[in-house]
C-alpha cells in the first residue's frame, strides 16, 4: 500500500473536525516547503549581489583587456 492510500485510509477514519486539522496540517507543510526554496532564492541573491552590481561596462570592458586581441584569421584557408 501506497503512503498516500496510508494517509487516506487513516485520515477516512478520524471524524470531520479532525480530518480537518490533518488538511491544515498538510498546507503547513507545504507552504514552509516553498518558503524555505524562497529563502534559498534569497541567499543565493545576497551571495551574487556582489556580481549583479558590477557595471556591465566595465566587466565587458575588463574582459576584452583579459583577453586580449582576437586572433588573425585567415578565411581563404577554412
Amino acid at each position: 500500500m501506497s503512503t498516500q492510500q496510508l494517509v487516506e485510509k487513516e485520515v477516512a477514519s478520524l471524524p470531520e473536525s479532525m480530518q480537518r486539522e490533518v488538511y491544515d496540517f498538510a498546507r503547513f507543510l507545504r507552504f514552509k516547503r516553498e518558503e524555505e526554496s524562497f529563502n534559498g532564492l534569497l541567499l543565493s541573491e545576497t551571495a551574487l549581489a556582489k556580481d549583479w552590481s558590477t557595471p556591465m561596462d566595465g566587466l565587458v570592458a575588463d574582459t576584452w583587456e583579459k583577453l586580449g586581441p582576437a586572433p588573425e584569421v585567415d578565411y581563404d584557408q577554412l
